[in-house]
């Protein structure tokens, strides 16, 4: 990029007392990390006026955050716009220098989206980068931006706008899953399948009800979200380090501009508060665990022993031995990254349990696990929804699974009971019902009436349309229950608000 090269390499001065690093690190150093701190990036240190000696190269490279918290520098940008705009607004500033500022810092823009920036470790962070990047272009009015303002309160607010713009897509990405999950349900709305408890088939249900499952864990996700996102909308520019500003500033303004919906109402607070990354962590960490459970149950119905579903190849891989394997490596991946996106919470909450107030090097440890689940957790979405708009419903294999282990026992006990007798006698009943018929290898629909009287004379003729697994389904009209005439509302009701006018 014209004008902004990277620092030029000059000789390395080893540091005074420390020396040069011996050994087998010394040779590291030198011939993977060039040594020491130049003198002209120790110049370019934003807090390099208190210092005379150099920063250890490791220190540099530890403290460095560049690496990862480049990703917020479209947020960043906004910020410093907005942060400027109120300096001059306030008078703190020239509107001439807010001019200069403003024309820099979209320049900056440009080249960021560009992608021309040259990053070192050097200038620590994008925050830095941006800052130095403006002083090339504009001069010394770069150095006024940053007045009342400090780099702790200002990544707190760079972090919250990515949080705030990543939850919306991540919003969307939800509502795409959704209506993937709702196309499979209404497409196969009839096929009845066995519902499971302990993974041992328990009554029949509708697949198009399972799959409404999962779209109401969705809602929930979203509405997490929303509440996340809400909390997190709320503006520390204003608190500077930790104590707040001399600066006549206007934080209600920057909060206009930037969207934020409240203000940081303690200075100390502001800076160190990470609840929002925490709690977006969670809402990540939960939206996975359910998209996990749905990859688990597609695991077992696309094998053998189930053959409920097929994956299409486009999300399935083969052996590099067996031939005839056709393995669901997509839902396995989906399933197998829970586990790193609920350790990025865990790792948080151990960043924060034990740090004072206020702001920390520690919170530097924030961003990783941020971007790392959401960027996992959206890998996860984009991939289900094209994963399940490609599924094969395997309908007869589900009727085949329903007609097996008794799934019509229950329908037994409630025909008993709705004809007078006590239900736990007719659980009895039915389940001397269901030995009968084990011992005989039959099903309850092919035991005799007579047989049936055995066990209660309560039991009559018109007990064995009630056991037919489409009798069994549509008798259970409850609300929330599995009958044709719910889901039917169900997915009228789904539809409407997944795809609102």
């Amino acid at each position: 990029m014209a004008g902004h090269q990277s620092p030029p390499k000059k000789s390395i001065s080893w540091g005074g007392a420390l020396g040069p690093p011996g050994g087998a690190f010394g040779t590291f150093c030198k011939a993977n990390l060039g040594g020491f701190v130049t003198e002209q990036n120790k110049k370019q240190k934003q807090w390099g006026g208190r210092f005379q000696e150099e920063t250890h190269l490791m220190m540099e490279r530890i403290n460095a955050s560049i690496s990862f918290d480049k990703k917020m520098w479209a947020q960043d940008i906004r910020g410093s716009r907005a942060h400027a705009s109120m300096l001059a607004g306030q008078g703190i500033i020239s509107a001439e220098d807010n001019q200069a500022i403003q024309k820099g810092l979209l320049q900056i823009e440009k080249e960021l989206a560009a992608g021309e920036m040259v990053f070192t470790d050097s200038l620590e962070d994008i925050h830095t980068h941006v800052e130095v990047r403006l002083k090339e272009i504009i001069g010394e009015a770069a150095g006024r931006l940053h007045t009342a303002r400090s780099r702790n309160d200002q990544v707190a607010t760079d972090l919250r706008l990515w949080v705030l713009d990543a939850g919306r897509e991540l919003d969307q990405a939800l509502l795409e899953y959704q209506r993937a999950l709702f196309e499979l349900a209404e497409k196969n709305r009839q096929v009845i399948m066995p519902g499971y408890t302990h993974l041992q088939r328990a009554q029949p249900v509708l697949f198009s009800h399972h799959m409404l499952a999962y779209v109401e864990m969705a809602w929930r996700d979203r509405s997490r979200l929303a509440d996340c996102l809400d909390r997190t909308s709320t503006l520390p520019l204003g608190a500077a380090a930790l104590a707040g500003t001399t600066f006549d500033v206007n934080p209600a303004l920057v909060a206009k501009d930037l969207g934020f919906k409240d203000l940081a109402r303690n200075s100390l607070d502001a800076v160190s508060d990470r609840d929002f990354s925490a709690e977006f962590l969670f809402v990540l960490g939960l939206i996975q665990v359910h998209l996990s459970r749905l990859a688990e149950e597609l695991v077992l119905w696309s094998s053998q022993e189930f053959g409920f579903v097929s994956l299409s190849d486009a999300f399935a891989t083969g052996s590099s031995i067996m031939p005839q394997k056709k393995n669901p490596d997509a839902a396995e991946l989906i399933r197998g990254k829970t586990g790193r996106v609920m350790g990025n919470l865990v790792a948080l909450l151990t960043v924060l349990k034990g740090l004072p107030l206020a702001y920390n090097k520690d919170l530097q440890e924030d961003k990783e696990p941020v971007f790392d689940s959401f960027e996992t957790v959206m890998d996860c979405l984009r991939v289900l929804a094209p994963l399940l708009g490609s599924l094969t419903v395997r309908e007869s294999r589900m009727a085949e699974a329903v007609k097996g282990g008794f799934l019509n026992a229950t329908e037994l006990a409630d025909y008993l009971a709705e004809r007078g007798l006590p239900f736990r006698k007719a659980h009895e009943v039915s389940g001397k019902a269901v030995r009968l018929a084990e011992k005989t290898g039959r099903t309850l629909n092919e035991i005799s009436l007579e047989e049936y009287q055995g066990l209660s004379d309560v039991i009559q003729k018109d007990l064995y349309p009630v056991l037919e697994p489409r009798e069994a389904v549509n008798r259970r009209t409850s609300f929330g229950g599995t009958a044709g005439a719910n889901v039917e509302a169900a997915l009228k009701e789904a539809k409407k608000r997944l795809w609102p006018k």
